[in-house]
């Protein structure tokens, strides 16, 4: 097997086991969330383009993710090519 279609399985397994985890989330809403953690993308554009997703649909799945509180933060918006930075917020520990 080769190093991308692994890199590929690990990718969409991680997906998987995050929407195990959270029963809410849509694939597309895992993955942005696995793919920041990772630091595979950091916005909307390139996580698009990399799954091969519209990017209008991205744009709709990182806003219901931003309206939670503490899942994912939105660092800047580019009016200009609609991109959007997104990053994951500090994990809290003691």
């Amino acid at each position: 097997m080769s190093e991308e279609a692994s890199d590929a399985d690990r990718f969409l397994a991680l997906v998987a086991a995050a929407q195990s985890r959270e029963i809410r989330l849509t694939s597309i809403q895992a993955g942005l969330l696995v793919a920041a953690e990772l630091g595979i993308a950091r916005d909307s554009r390139t996580f698009a383009r990399l799954l091969g997703i519209a990017h209008s649909l991205v744009l709709r799945e990182l806003n219901v993710l931003a309206e939670r509180e503490g899942v994912l933060q939105i660092v800047k918006r580019d009016l200009r090519t609609m991109r959007v930075h997104y990053t994951l917020p500090p994990r809290g520990g003691a």
